[in-house]
């Protein structure tokens, strides 16, 4: 900590004075709060605070007396945050997003009360009052410039709501992240609240519409602690053959419509959901026929970068940079490149409907299940389990102008099959997914009935070895309804029951056969 540059990093004299230790801040956290919490996908989340508020949640509990608080983010953080205050047992309340083990456990144990919820609508309802009065902000800063602004670091998400909101504020001044991050940020001014609200003037996905800073009344700033820590930077696994086949299907697909017009030759502006196929897919883009791509997405990855890098994407615009170790170099060493290619903004702005819709953006995001008339499942296992949350992914489902969802066919070695009857879970509605896409085949569902669905779902997309088992089940449940859209509702979600008694959803061929 001593040679961390505080004159470097924090250049407001009045703020210098308030430099303090994490557990110094941490006591001005008490029980009953509610805190709003920096961070994106493992990026600007605060790194050393969390820990020291788990540890007074610990002491206060190895006294008897009660210590829980609230805690609301941008989306997930990362172990040092959500991981070490689940582990002590000290958040009563969750929103909107999270992906830590521990939190997820303490979740569905009931621990912990979670609402997974929509990002672009999150700020609003904390605006007018949702979820109760913020008590304290808690935001990761990469520096603080000699007029009081705060320089964003890896990950803006949330923190202009939060510093706007909260009735005080502590900031983490993390000496780890580039002083060059300075200028990359737009954080658009106030837009006003319905029925007068402004329209958001972003018509390309790299315009600049507001100022590279962060501002806060400097008298609800009771801490600064710096730090020197890294972001959660996740190493991203080779893409697999499932993964390679998948994006080898969706850029072909692409090539397909721009050869029919109904795409410009640079496509439309890209989003990417978080995660190894996703990231796969991107990747593929380097070896396409597209040049001259943008990226208008919420969390920009590994693959995405190296589109920049090369000249592929002209720019992008995101709320987060989540990146493995080896892109987090590549970043930094070409930072002063990457400065006027890249926009980090607020998460309202960068999953605004209003916004995707317009620019016509070309979604892609990761499914648990679907079933076989076109409904995803993206949040809960066997329709009762919190994975992470449903994120930014139904934002730009339900608004972009193509809307992929990708998974490998089959789970958990094969006894789970990715196609199933019904889902177990909606997130998103058969009239929101366009494709979906698994390394067996890829179902254009635009303009079809939920009948002409099925059958491309189960043909295309389903594992040979549930294939019979699909057909089967929609050919009894077309005999029997004779409806829109045919079920029987008694066997509807009996693949997810047989899985939980059984560990396989697989039944035996005889009785199929029978």
């Amino acid at each position: 900590m001593g040679s961390i540059n505080h004159e470097e990093r924090v250049r407001h004299e009045g703020l210098r004075e308030k430099i303090m230790s994490a557990e110094q801040a941490a006591s001005f956290v008490q029980n009953g709060m509610t805190l709003g919490v920096a961070g994106f996908t493992g990026a600007g989340y605060p790194k050393f605070v969390p820990t020291a508020i788990a540890n007074r949640a610990k002491d206060a509990h190895a006294r008897g007396e009660a210590f829980g608080i609230g805690m609301l983010t941008g989306a997930s953080t990362s172990h040092d945050c959500d991981g070490v205050l689940a582990e002590a047992n000290c958040i009563n309340f969750r929103a909107p997003f999270q992906s830590d083990p521990a939190m997820r456990n303490h979740i569905n144990a009931g621990n912990t009360h979670y609402v997974d919820m929509h990002l672009s609508h999150f700020e609003q309802q904390v605006r007018f009052g949702f979820y109760g009065d913020m008590d304290i902000a808690l935001i990761e800063a990469t520096g603080i410039t000699p007029e009081g602004k705060i320089i964003p670091s890896m990950g803006i998400g949330t923190n202009n709501q939060w510093l706007k909101t909260a009735k005080k504020v502590i900031i983490e001044v993390n000496s780890r992240q580039s002083m060059m991050l300075d200028g990359m940020h737009d954080i658009p001014a106030d837009l006003g609240e319905p029925p007068f609200r402004q329209p958001i003037p972003i018509v390309k996905p790299d315009d600049r519409i507001g100022t590279p800073y962060l501002e806060c009344d400097l008298d609800k700033i009771i801490g600064i602690v710096m730090t020197d820590a890294p972001d959660r930077n996740s190493k991203f696994a080779d893409p697999d053959e499932n993964s390679k086949t998948i994006a080898s299907q969706i850029i072909e697909f692409l090539d397909h419509e721009v050869k029919k017009g109904r795409l410009p030759k640079n496509l439309l502006p890209l989003q990417s959901g978080v995660g190894n196929v996703a990231n796969a897919v991107l990747m593929g883009l380097q070896d396409s026929p597209f040049d001259d791509l943008m990226g208008y997405t919420e969390v920009l990855q590994d693959g995405m970068l190296d589109l920049v890098l090369s000249g592929k994407m002209k720019s992008a615009s995101a709320t987060a940079l989540s990146f493995s170790p080896d892109a987090l170099k590549r970043f930094n060493d070409n930072i002063e490149f990457l400065s006027d290619k890249l926009v980090l903004r607020p998460q309202e702005f960068t999953n605004h409907p209003e916004v995707i819709r317009r620019l016509g953006i070309i979604a892609m995001n990761a499914m648990i299940e679907a079933d076989i008339y076109g409904n995803v499942n993206s949040t809960h296992i066997m329709g009762t389990k919190m994975m992470n949350g449903i994120g930014g992914s139904g934002d730009f489902t339900r608004n972009s102008h193509f809307s992929f969802f990708v998974s490998p066919s089959t789970a958990k070695g094969g006894a789970i099959s990715t196609i199933v009857p019904m889902v177990s879970h909606h997130d998103h509605t058969e009239h929101d997914v366009m494709f979906l896409v698994t390394e067996q085949g890829f179902a254009d569902l635009r303009g079809k009935s939920p009948r002409q669905r099925a059958k491309l779902i189960i043909d295309n997309c389903a594992h040979p070895d549930y294939r019979p088992m699909l057909q089967d089940y929609y050919d009894r449940a077309a005999k029997a309804s004779g409806l829109q859209t045919p079920h029987l509702l008694n066997e509807a979600l009996s693949w997810h029951q047989r899985f939980v008694e059984t560990g396989d959803m697989r039944i035996n061929k005889m009785r199929l056969a029978v």
